[in-house]
């Protein structure tokens, strides 16, 4: 039976440990000080001084950044020697987790808010030569709380740190405008919510299972002359949407780049 260690439960650690408790049949052992619930048949300890001697097969840093050099190193020697060690922190690189467990499997995940419902969209990325066996084990988790992708650079999870990562954001903001706009239009708050998120629900729905391109939805339900089309025009007439739209996953990218 695979062992794993989650160093860390917070928000993410807990959504993606109760995938993990709820879809495989792996050991599992969470080190956090805190008070936690956690899933029927997961452990959990306080400090490393609370482990036995037995050695995980890997170990998921799930830390704010800024913690990670203060408390990983105690934990490194309870890793398997040819046990893989990852990450689900943003803004800490995998050459820094590589420093700190030598010989290791090292792979950066980088989840995204819906893996709480199971809806998530996770990057993956694999510092230096990592067996397949680790890779798949680590894909295997990742997917247990929604869909993945692999990237082939750690510069690529940053870009898809801003695409994926930090989207949620975006989205809930235009949302949230969405919304204001539908209030001022004459609707309550609850009617306006429920007819944006229903709208969007369904063209979200709609883009999944069909074949054809954005645009082409786009234009199948743009009348010429029509009122789509006159609000089109005043949302990316001259593309100020789509420029604002770069700006917004450049600025957080550029970001991405500075913490790491």
């Amino acid at each position: 039976m695979t062992k794993i260690l989650l160093l860390g439960c917070g928000n993410m650690g807990g959504a993606l440990l109760k995938a993990w408790a709820e879809k495989s049949d792996h050991d599992l052992t969470v080190a956090d000080p805190a008070e936690l619930v956690l899933p029927d048949g997961v452990r959990q300890i306080r400090s490393v001084d609370e482990l036995d001697q037995a050695l995980f097969d890997t170990l998921i840093v799930a830390l704010k950044p800024q913690m990670i050099d203060a408390v990983l190193p105690a934990y490194i020697a309870r890793l398997d020697p040819v046990g893989t060690i990852s990450s689900i922190a943003a803004g800490y690189s995998s050459a820094r987790l590589a420093a700190h467990a030598p010989g290791r499997s090292v792979i950066r995940i980088m989840p995204n808010l819906p893996a709480v419902i199971g809806k998530g969209m996770s990057g993956l990325y694999a510092h230096g030569t990592v067996p397949a066996a680790a890779s798949q084990e680590i894909e295997f988790l990742a997917a247990c709380s929604g869909a993945t992708i692999w990237v082939e650079s750690e510069d690529m999870l940053d870009r898809l740190t801003a695409v994926a990562g930090s989207g949620p954001g975006y989205i809930f903001e235009m949302l949230r405008a969405y919304s204001e706009a539908a209030k001022a239009l004459g609707f309550s708050d609850a009617d306006a919510q429920k007819l944006v998120l229903g709208t969007v629900q369904g063209a979200l729905e709609l883009a999944q299972q069909s074949d054809q391109s954005l645009e082409q939805l786009r234009n199948s339900v743009t009348s010429k002359g029509g009122t789509t089309a006159a609000g089109l025009r005043a949302l990316n007439g001259s593309e100020q949407f789509s420029q604002l739209i770069g700006e917004t996953l450049q600025s957080a990218y550029l970001r991405a780049v500075e913490l790491r």
